[in-house]
């Protein structure tokens, strides 16, 4: 993925948001395979802000590292509100960051269903205990859908940070 100069300075602002609010981030990520985490640390002094992240791609990851309850993925799947939620309420106590972003979805070309086609992808963020979870349903190939939901993830972190 080209790392974009306005990708950039989103992070960029993240960082200094972070920075002035004496806050460490964290990532815990399944469909995007830890591209989040990669961009964040693409620019120099994230290691001011960014304390680590989780690659979470398969269950026993989201178990047995973050916590997922394993009646939440039955009941509910790895693409869902209630699993991101769950993967970023485990994160930031594992790595003792203030804030953080969870991201699972299907980014294909298979896996899709008619209830959660290629492209849906359901993100957490807590910031200080703070969380809420949102869908998100984005179109393109496995690269495509992997950018646009490591963009948005950045972009709904550093919302949510510097407004709440």
């Amino acid at each position: 993925m080209q790392h974009s100069d306005d990708m950039n300075e989103m992070i960029e602002r993240l960082g200094d948001a972070l920075r002035e609010r004496g806050w460490f981030a964290s990532t815990a990520e399944s469909c995007t395979g830890g591209l989040v985490a990669h961009l964040l640390t693409n620019v120099p002094g994230s290691s001011e802000w960014f304390l680590g992240g989780v690659v979470a791609y398969a269950n026993e990851v989201k178990t047995g590292l973050l916590g997922v309850p394993e009646a939440v993925l039955r009941a509910h799947g790895a693409v869902s509100r209630e699993t991101v939620l769950a993967m970023v309420e485990g994160l930031c106590p594992l790595v003792k960051a203030h804030c953080g972003v969870a991201v699972s979805g299907i980014a294909g070309p298979g896996g899709g269903t008619p209830d959660k086609p290629v492209g849906t992808v359901w993100m957490a963020w807590n910031v200080n205990g703070a969380r809420n979870a949102q869908v998100f349903h984005f179109e393109g190939g496995r690269d495509a859908i992997k950018a646009a939901t490591a963009r948005q993830a950045i972009a709904g972190l550093l919302e949510r940070v510097t407004h709440g």
